[in-house]
């Protein structure tokens, strides 16, 4: 059991930092082009979306975990 959250732990520090970095470089890429910019804002949007879920779905398994554990 351990070892799954290793794992776990892990996953979500590589979610948290991919997410940051995405946001960092569209934030980045928007201010030096403006005609780009709806498109990025677009992405970062959904940036947020797939780090809310992805948070979510960690905290749901580990709901399950401690409940069935």
């Amino acid at each position: 059991m351990q070892y799954i959250d290793d794992i776990s732990r892990t996953v979500i520090i590589l979610i948290r930092a991919g997410a940051a970095f995405r946001i960092a470089f569209c934030f980045l890429r928007m201010a030096t082009s403006e005609e780009e910019a709806l498109q990025f804002k677009k992405r970062i949007r959904n940036t947020i979306i797939f780090y809310i879920i992805a948070e979510l779905a960690f905290v749901i398994k580990n709901i399950a975990v401690y409940y069935f554990a």
